[in-house]
């Protein structure tokens, strides 16, 4: 199964603040191996392998790799926990907040968190290299999360009262997470405020694709589909909801992918191919130049005028599509820049049964563009203001309708392409 995700999911895994996933960057999973018997050295030395041969930098952060390997095997481990803090004390040399070691638990919960099923608050983390913040990529739709409020780009400054300064990523992502039902409080930095959001946790079923027929007086019908998730399901829930749009003879299409944090690489092909009929789509990049290029394929659902909503939630598999749209000039961007998420993680299970997420490439728009950090312009910015922001937070049920200021936008430029097509 091979996958793309950014930071961490609240929700069961480390993509989800629940858990740790990764499930919104840039992943790839390998086979998992067999669990063996081994002495606790012989997990630290796998690790070492794995990122010797796979880590997109071979330079390793500017580090002599093969000194810290005899460092960490010269130590003596009593147990597997030893073990694992030793291991995730040498990731830390990397300084890449993606590269990262998850236990047996972690592991199965990020595993959980790929399909579509999570348990915790529902929101995607991640630690920023330049502040050490931890900070909210974003709240994923219709969780404790969303409902209560949280936005893209908030600060997690406390956990139950605990300061998260020099907290590390798994370590807030542990204190998160918990058992559905019991309740834990963030304490967000917000502008110049500090809120603090109470959430009870819950088991999360996330259905990635949520569409409707929008009747407009001056446009006919139009096909609004919000994304919120790149899982397993996605591009099939995507490929039914275009399906029914083309059945209603839709004029054209909004496609909302605002604080959509990402998910798997493969399912960001699918749905772009889904609309660009011929063109690329995402090249990946790895430590030696080499190129994995994915193209359009010929089999597009629709030609209709397109417009794509995004914000600094927008990670990711989500700036794969929106790129690869705007290179292909086969849609055009409205909302304000995307999160910068432009690196792909190999997430491989580990021979006792733990697993690592180790950053492998980067990957660029058909243009060349390196994302990672700078992230998607859209074609037209349209920043909503503190008020209708808060509009929004407040009553989720309003995304997506005339009350939301850059849906009307959206709508408004829709009616320009759909002109403009006409008078062609």
């Amino acid at each position: 199964m091979n996958i793309t995700k950014n930071g961490l999911i609240l929700g069961a895994t480390a993509l989800t603040a629940g858990s740790v996933a990764i499930t919104g960057f840039g992943l790839h999973y390998s086979q998992t191996q067999a669990f063996v018997q081994q002495s606790p050295k012989e997990i630290v030395d796998e690790v070492w392998q794995v990122i010797n041969s796979r880590y997109v930098d071979a330079t390793f952060n500017g580090q002599d790799w093969r000194s810290i390997r005899n460092e960490y095997l010269e130590r003596e481990y009593a147990n597997e926990e030893e073990a694992y803090e030793a291991v995730r004390e040498m990731l830390k040399t990397l300084e890449d907040p993606y590269t990262r070691f998850m236990d047996p638990e972690e592991f199965k919960s990020m595993q959980i968190d790929t399909s579509g099923e999570l348990t915790g608050v529902g929101i995607q983390i991640t630690k920023e290299e330049e502040t050490n913040n931890i900070v909210v990529v974003a709240p994923i739709e219709d969780t404790p999360a969303s409902e209560a409020g949280l936005m893209a780009k908030d600060i997690i400054t406390k956990i139950d009262g605990q300061s998260t300064e020099g907290m590390e990523l798994n370590d807030a992502v542990n204190l998160i997470r918990g058992v559905p039902g019991s309740n834990v409080v963030l304490t967000i930095q917000r502008d110049n405020r500090e809120i603090d959001f109470e959430l009870t946790r819950a088991k999360i079923e996330i259905k990635p694709v949520r569409s409707r027929i929008e009747e407009d007086p001056n446009l006919g019908r139009i096909a609004y589909i919000r994304l919120v998730q790149f899982s397993n399901n996605a591009s099939a829930e995507m490929r039914e909801a275009i399906a029914q749009a083309e059945s209603q003879n839709v004029n054209g299409y909004i496609l909302d992918l605002r604080s959509n944090p990402g998910g798997l690489l493969y399912s960001s092909v699918e749905i772009s191919r889904m609309f660009i009929d011929r063109g690329g789509i995402v090249t990946t990049v790895d430590r030696v130049g080499e190129v994995d290029s994915h193209q359009a394929n010929g089999r597009a659902l629709t030609d209709k005028p397109l417009v794509v909503l995004v914000d600094g939630g927008s990670a990711s598999a989500s700036e794969i599509v929106s790129g690869a749209l705007q290179d292909n000039e086969r849609a055009t961007i409205v909302g304000t820049q995307t999160f910068g998420k432009g690196l792909v993680q190999s997430v491989r299970g580990l021979s006792d049964g733990s697993g690592l997420a180790v950053t492998i490439s980067k990957y660029l728009t058909p243009d060349g563009r390196d994302i990672n950090k700078e992230g998607i312009t859209p074609d037209i910015v349209y920043e909503l203001s503190e008020e209708q922001r808060e509009v929004l937070a407040g009553d989720r049920q309003k995304v997506g309708t005339l009350e939301d200021a850059q849906f009307k936008k959206a709508l408004e430029v829709l009616g320009n392409q759909m002109g403009n097509t006409a008078r062609n």
